[in-house]
């Protein structure tokens, strides 16, 4: 079986790319990395980017945000270049789009072809959310042979969407090794339900859907997309802090996880992780639809929750980005 299992570290932030970052990469914690509108806006909280944001005043915030962001992007890329340059699954940092853009494909396609120039980088990926405008935006930016990493995936058949935008956009650039990440939301579903099941079923919607996804990119081949598994982080006490990172370490995919949790997995004795690198259960989709059955008895549909998560997921990061821009 082919491993071909990723861990990356979801967490950006200067005072971390220009310590630890480079012993954990050195020590094989991890090999990549994710950001987002949020951690981006925690992370410039920091008293480290205080005078660069005050030689930067009098430019417009989203500038200032730009200056500050892409500093840090190719710094982490920079870091990480070693790994690509040994196997191109490996050593991305993404970067994701204005949250504000929305609807407009032009502009966003402008906007990530701009980003990723400035940054200048190969190892880096632009992010797009998994929306109608997001699939036009991947498949454009796929034409240009620039990685994408897919954001705020719910369901198959966003999964599904995702990866024939990512086979369309190769066909154009003539490309067909141009890498793809589908990032499928993981804690979310559960947080959203978990109070409405039993304690079996508890912590255990995520990570089936999660699954469903996963068997669908590689029951279509797979190749150069990837599933990655995002928001896998514990909240509360109820749970290791490495619990998503372990029920999730599947072959030919991706598990960007929280430094936290990371460093319970590392504290916890990986064993290299290969011994723990595995298909998913035989019964997953009989669980999964068992779940289903459970919250559809609740009044709750499905493909209600997904798009409610969904939504929820977009306006979050237009939260945490419009308020980084005012704090500039």
């Amino acid at each position: 079986m082919d491993k071909n299992f990723s861990l990356w570290c979801d967490f950006i932030e200067r005072g971390f790319l220009q310590e630890e970052f480079a012993e954990f990469l050195a020590n094989g914690a991890f090999n990549g990395a994710t950001s987002n509108p949020a951690i981006f806006a925690n992370a410039l909280k920091n008293p480290i980017y205080q005078e660069e944001i005050q030689r930067l005043k009098g430019r417009k915030a989203k500038e200032v945000y730009e200056n500050l962001a892409i500093h840090d992007i190719k710094m982490a890329a920079k870091s990480l270049f070693v790994l690509w340059e040994k196997n191109q699954d490996n050593g991305y940092i993404s970067l994701e789009i204005d949250p504000f853009l929305g609807d407009k494909v032009g502009e966003s396609v402008d906007e990530g072809r701009r980003l990723y120039k400035s940054i200048n980088m190969p190892n880096v990926m632009i992010k797009v959310p998994a929306t109608s405008a997001g699939y036009e935006v991947m498949e454009a930016l796929m034409g240009d042979n620039i990685a994408v990493n897919a954001t705020l995936i719910f369901d198959k058949n966003q999964t599904k969407e995702c990866f024939e935008a990512f086979a369309r956009g190769r066909k154009k650039g003539g490309r067909d090794d141009v890498r793809g990440v589908i990032s499928v939301f993981v804690s979310r579903f559960d947080r959203a339900v978990d109070s409405m099941l039993g304690e079996e079923m508890q912590a255990r919607l995520g990570i089936l859907n999660a699954q469903e996804c996963y068997e669908y990119v590689e029951n279509n081949g797979g190749g150069y997309t990837r599933t990655l598994f995002a928001s896998t982080g514990v909240k509360g006490e109820a749970m290791p802090k490495d619990y998503y990172i372990k029920e999730l370490m599947h072959p030919h995919s991706i598990n960007t996880a929280p430094l936290e949790s990371i460093k319970t997995y590392l504290e916890h004795g990986r064993n290299d992780g290969v011994d723990d690198i595995r298909l998913p259960a035989r019964d997953f989709r009989e669980n999964l639809v068992k779940i289903k059955e459970e919250l559809a008895q609740k009044g709750i549909a499905y493909e209600d929750l997904t798009k409610k998560l969904l939504s929820e997921g977009l306006s979050a990061f237009e939260v945490a980005f419009e308020m980084m821009l005012k704090s500039l």
